[in-house]
This record gives C-alpha cells, sequence and structure tokens, in this order.
C-alpha cells in the first residue's frame, strides 16, 4: 500500500505535536509494516512532491492519504494578529482543500483519507467529560477553526462513496523527539517546573507512538470511519503531568507558571489552551479495536525519560 502523507516540516498542528514530530514517527511505523510513503511538502526531495506539483499534476497512484498539515499555533516568537491568525487558517483549510481537490480528482479511488484536527473542538470544563459524540466546535476561534477544518476535509459524495473518510482529533502529543516534552524537559530537568496557572484543568494527551499507531490502525482496518479521539483512555490534569513528569526526572516541581504570565506571552485567544482543558475520551477509538501501547501516563513519561 502506498500512503500519501502531508505535512510542513516542523509545523505544529495542535499544542506540543509537531507534523514533522508526529510524521517521522508515522513514517517510520509504516515502512515497518511494508507501506511506501510518499511526502507532500514544500521542499521537494526523494519520495517527496511539492504542494505545486499536487495543484499541477494531482495525487501520485496510492490507496490512502494523510494530512498532518498546520501552522504551530502556540509559537510564542508569532504574536496573535492577523498576519498570523491567517497563517493558521490557510495553512489547516488551504493545505486541506487542495488535497481534497486531488483525491476527488484522483484516477483510482483512494482506500482512505484521514485528517488530524485536534481536541480544541470541545469546549474546556473542569467537570465535562467529551467522547467523540459530543457536541462542540462553535465556542471560540479556535473551535471554529476545527470545525470549518474538518468541513473542508469532506470529500464531494462521487469521490466520498468510494473513500473512506476518517478524522483524528489529537490531544497533546508525547513523546522524546519533539513535540510538548521538548519544550518542557530543560525547565524541569533543571528543577524550574511547575504546573500552568491552577493546574487543575484537564490535559488530554497522547503518546506519539498511539497516535502515529491509530493512524496506522485507520489506515489498515476497512471498518474504521468517522470521528476518533486521539487520545489517552486515562486523562489526568495539568497538575498530575506535571508531578508525574517532575517525577520520573527526579526533580521538584515548585515553580508554577502564572495565568497572567502565560496570557501576556501568549494573548488571551491563545492562553487558554493551556490555562483550560477537556477531559476527552477516545470511545470510539477503542471501540474500533485499537489497542493502546501506552495507556497510562506513568508508562509512557518512562519510556520518553529513559
Amino acid at each position: 500500500c502506498r500512503v500519501c502523507m502531508s505535512f510542513l516540516c516542523l509545523l505544529g498542528f495542535s499544542p506540543g505535536g509537531g507534523s514533522g514530530f508526529v510524521g517521522r514517527a508515522l513514517t517510520r511505523l509504516l515502512k515497518s509494516r511494508g507501506h511506501d510513503i510518499t511526502l507532500i511538502s514544500r521542499h521537494p526531495g526523494p519520495n517527496r512532491i511539492t504542494w505545486d506539483d499536487l495543484s499541477s499534476k494531482g495525487l501520485p497512484p496510492c490507496e490512502a492519504a494523510v494530512n498532518l498539515a498546520g501552522e504551530n499555533v502556540l509559537n510564542p516568537l508569532r504574536r496573535w494578529n492577523d498576519e498570523f491568525i491567517k497563517e493558521v487558517t490557510s495553512s489547516r483549510i488551504n493545505t486541506t482543500k487542495a488535497l481534497v481537490k486531488a483525491i476527488s480528482g484522483a484516477e483510482k479511488p483512494l482506500k482512505v483519507w484521514i485528517l488530524v484536527t485536534g481536541v480544541g473542538y470541545y469546549r474546556p470544563s473542569l467537570s465535562a467529560e467529551y467522547t467523540e459524540e459530543s457536541p462542540g466546535g462553535d465556542f471560540d476561534f479556535l473551535s471554529r477553526l476545527v470545525t470549518d477544518w474538518e468541513t473542508a476535509a469532506c470529500l464531494p459524495d462521487a469521490a466520498g462513496s468510494h473513500t473512506r473518510q476518517v478524522i483524528v482529533r489529537s490531544g497533546v502529543v508525547l513523546g522524546k523527539d519533539g513535540g510538548a516534552i521538548k519544550q518542557m524537559i530543560w525547565p524541569f530537568w533543571m528543577g524550574l517546573g511547575g504546573t500552568i496557572g491552577s493546574g487543575c484543568q484537564y490535559f488530554p494527551w497522547i503518546h506519539v507512538d498511539d497516535l502515529a499507531g491509530i493512524l496506522a490502525h485507520c489506515i489498515e482496518d476497512e471498518r474504521v470511519t468517522g470521528v476518533l479521539n486521539g487520545v489517552s483512555p486515562n486523562p489526568c490534569t495539568n497538575s498530575d503531568f506535571t508531578k508525574a513528569f517532575a517525577s520520573a526526572l527526579w526533580r521538584p516541581a515548585f515553580f508554577p507558571l502564572p495565568s497572567f504570565v502565560v496570557n501576556a506571552v501568549f494573548g488571551p485567544e491563545r492562553g487558554v489552551m493551556l490555562l483550560d482543558g477537556q477531559k476527552v475520551f477516545p470511545k470510539h477509538t477503542l471501540e474500533t479495536g485499537y489497542n493502546y501501547i501506552y495507556a497510562d501516563l506513568a508508562s509512557a513519561l518512562k519510556n520518553i525519560v529513559s
């Protein structure tokens, strides 16, 4: 099976989850299972096509397409202004529309088309519990962006009748060589880590090997369709994560990051992604038969810090 995978190198599609980071993990896994990979990137190279190639020549022959593209919303070096908002939006909507157009025009219908979005679709809450069936996507800029993003991924009836369509709403991606851990490990290693804001907010997380595993599961299991939550089945709070991460590193965590600092650095529109959270469960993901490698935080962090 040949898989076409799009990503903008080193740009994150969700808090702590760079598409280059996830893309590398997924590429390794799929190659180990005998799949051939073509990457759609901004830069040409072996086994790659550019977005211009996609627009002019269409998709190369393949059976699956996975879209991981998206500008990193939580880039602290970028101000939250109209220019950045436009980049955040276009890197998701425009790339998705380009892929939908190419998939619809392919000579041979694809078997499956997968879009990775985020759990920002669900309204932050200290008490609500969310599954794939829960409502959302209509309460702030980022949630509406997820709705528009997922809507843009819908194939026309002619193509959709032959191609399975899957959406994976990812949580914060944890792993050894990128994502959220890469940003957090040095402050924690130096004993300067701590909770963010109150620490009571939920922290929907997933190990990168499990996110890659879920995507491979979607490609290989013809029964999988619809929305899947790409999160651990054992949710935790930011405080729980902070204590577990500090413990795994044998370091203290006595330096909380106050809410006003988070809002000063990221702005209130993005600060909510760190200061508020959602208790999300992967109900449909488990029902499809996916077996987690790292279902609990302790085992995930043990792997990451080893």
